[in-house]
């Protein structure tokens, strides 16, 4: 499955690369199964996307969970949490 994927702002300092074209292997199937795969390239991709960091995710610019089922072209966008005062 071909994917688009985007980063933003400290996800795409952390990691040096705002925007890429990837293919996943069959076995990755959701957001949560994406997040797994890439932080198997190792470090930074590791630490930036670890399991214990908060991060949101868009579908196509739709918000998403972790358990969301990816679709062949997407875009997929990873965020921070939004913070305000």
């Amino acid at each position: 499955m071909k994917l688009h994927l985007r980063f933003f702002a400290s996800i795409r300092e952390g990691l040096g690369v705002a925007q890429e074209e990837i293919v996943i292997p069959d076995s990755v199937k959701t957001i949560a199964d994406l997040r797994a795969f890439l932080t198997m390239r190792g470090a930074p991709w590791s630490d930036v996307l670890s399991k214990d960091r908060v991060l949101r995710c868009a579908l196509n610019q739709q918000m998403v969970s972790a358990d969301t089922t990816l679709l062949e072209g997407a875009e997929i966008a990873f965020f921070p949490p939004v913070t305000g005062g």
